[in-house]
């Protein structure tokens, strides 16, 4: 899946190590999209992909991610999980502004027909 947005907040990077003994680290983010009704999404990077893809606040992206659940003591868990993340730019929607395109104008619109040559009783024009 893909979604295009802002990045609104970086979190401090989390790191352990598993039971098995290997170390691991992941990095979390919120994107916000830019829709007539934004929506906040909170996403993580895991393992070698945590530096890989490094965001900071401000940046728009398009992000490629999978969405996980898990049932953990009988409550469910839902992860999105970053995959990818490209840089792009926020004026161009997602197009590099050397390859702007020119959005063809709009047709004038007709002008509207004279009603006001009915019964004068009725104001409706149908």
């Amino acid at each position: 899946m893909e979604v295009e947005g802002r990045i609104i907040q970086k979190l401090n990077p989390v790191s352990g190590v598993s039971k098995a003994g290997n170390n691991w680290s992941k990095q979390e983010y919120v994107l916000e999209t830019q829709e007539a009704y934004p929506k906040k999404i909170f996403f993580s990077f895991f393992g070698d992909r945590a530096n890989q893809y490094p965001l900071n606040v401000g940046d728009t992206v398009r992000l490629s991610f999978d969405i996980d659940s898990h049932e953990f003591n009988g409550r469910w868990f839902t992860n999105i999980n970053g995959w990818k993340a490209e840089k792009i730019d926020a004026m161009g929607g997602g197009q590099p502004q050397q390859a702007a395109q020119v959005q063809p104008q709009a047709a004038p619109m007709p002008p509207m027909p004279d009603f006001s040559t009915g019964d004068s009783t009725d104001d409706l024009p149908f």
